[in-house]
């Protein structure tokens, strides 16, 4: 049950975040001639001081832990927990280098959020192989080209009791086959500043961001698929369970 408070300050988020966005959109079309990598990295910039000025307006105290932060040279696979609809402001402002979000592709039907969605996500089709397939292979030239990726191994909301629903593998075959490592980024406040149920639940208040230690892949076959993705699963699930603090 959605409270008064908790809709009329979700009311105003939305209206701060649609005002940010519509100040900010004609230096995204500008950007956007840059191409899919110059003006793709612009955008993922303009799209953090977007994501960094929206929380501060609406009260959201988010702070990226200091300890494993990800080295800017390096390209990673970063894989986080997924709870909330604004986990996307907080992974924008938490990871402070080029990187792309492989992300479902009904979210850019949206006017002008759509448009900018489109240009900083590798826009997926869940449930056909084929959008699938080729989601991997543009993953794979954004790798190349020195630009991490991020992926939900979830799949989508953890709607249970557990800390983390089962993941799929499609983070860790990428990370064998390009023998790029994986970094784990866990959202501990994401659930209490806005529950999946409703976009009219955020709430202001605290947010923490934690990077664990990367996993190397190194010597790792597609073999060892499942070991990797276990390995990964556990070394979040421990950490969530053991940081999720009040």
């Amino acid at each position: 049950m959605v409270s008064v408070f908790q809709f009329f300050f979700s009311l105003y988020a939305f209206l701060v975040f649609v005002a940010l966005l519509v100040l900010l959109f004609p230096f995204f079309l500008l950007a956007a001639l840059g191409g899919k990598i110059k003006g793709g990295n612009a955008i993922m910039r303009l799209c953090r001081f977007w994501g960094d000025c929206w929380l501060l307006l609406i009260g959201i105290r988010h702070q990226v832990s200091e300890e494993n932060r990800p080295d800017p040279k390096k390209s990673y696979i970063f894989v986080g927990n997924h709870i909330s609809y604004i986990d996307a402001a907080f992974i924008i402002t938490s990871v402070r280098q080029p990187f792309r979000a492989l992300g479902a592709a009904e979210y850019g039907r949206y006017p002008l959020f759509g448009y900018v969605y489109q240009l900083v996500v590798v826009c997926v089709h869940r449930k056909d192989p084929d959008s699938r397939a080729a989601s991997v292979q543009v993953l794979r030239t954004f790798l190349r080209k020195g630009i991490s990726v991020l992926i939900y191994p979830e799949g989508t909301f953890n709607m249970g009791t557990t800390a983390l629903s089962e993941f799929y593998n499609g983070a860790f075959r990428l990370a064998i086959e390009t023998q790029t490592p994986i970094k784990p980024l866990l959202f501990l406040d994401a659930f209490d500043r806005m529950h999946y149920r409703s976009l009219f639940t955020v709430n202001p208040g605290r947010s923490r961001a934690v990077f664990l230690e990367e996993v190397s892949v190194e010597g790792y076959t597609l073999d060892d698929l499942e070991t990797l993705k276990q390995r990964v699963y556990q070394l979040m699930e421990s950490q969530l369970l053991q940081r999720k603090v009040p």
